[in-house]
């Protein structure tokens, strides 16, 4: 019985040769197929490493901690010490608040008094133009 069945089959064979061309053309896409799963595992293992990166530990930038000495006239608002110029903008920031200097509508505008005209030369300084001018009171 088994040999029965093996005819019928050789005999179906030569019918899918003739069908073949088209299948020639869906085995090319799925000989694609497994090239794709080939290169799916590789994207993982370079996924793996990335992963890696951010777990470095920032250094902090030297130029804002390095001690700046201030001008006299900044000196009479921050004292005459040698300071960071992040702790130069929060003592400042610190006598614009206790002399109540912002102004009352406009919130990121600062009224200078008498010591803060020294430093910025006008009346009246924007809370992001005021790092910058403060800088020039910096050696």
């Amino acid at each position: 019985m088994a040999t029965a069945k093996k005819a019928p089959a050789a005999k179906k064979a030569p019918a899918k040769k003739a069908a073949t061309p088209v299948k020639k053309a869906a085995a090319a896409p799925a000989k694609k197929a497994p090239a794709k799963k080939a290169a799916a595992p590789v994207k993982k293992a370079a996924a793996a490493p990335a992963k890696k990166a951010p777990a470095k530990k920032r250094t902090p930038n030297a130029a804002f901690m390095k001690a700046m000495t201030p001008s006299a006239a900044l000196a009479a608002i921050i004292g005459d010490k040698a300071v960071p110029r992040t702790e130069v903008t929060k003592k400042v920031w610190e006598y614009i608040k206790k002399n109540n200097l912002q102004d009352k509508t406009q919130r990121t505008m600062i009224n200078a008094d008498a010591k803060l005209k020294e430093i910025f030369k006008k009346a009246q300084v924007s809370m992001f133009e005021m790092t910058k001018l403060i800088n020039g009171h910096l050696s």
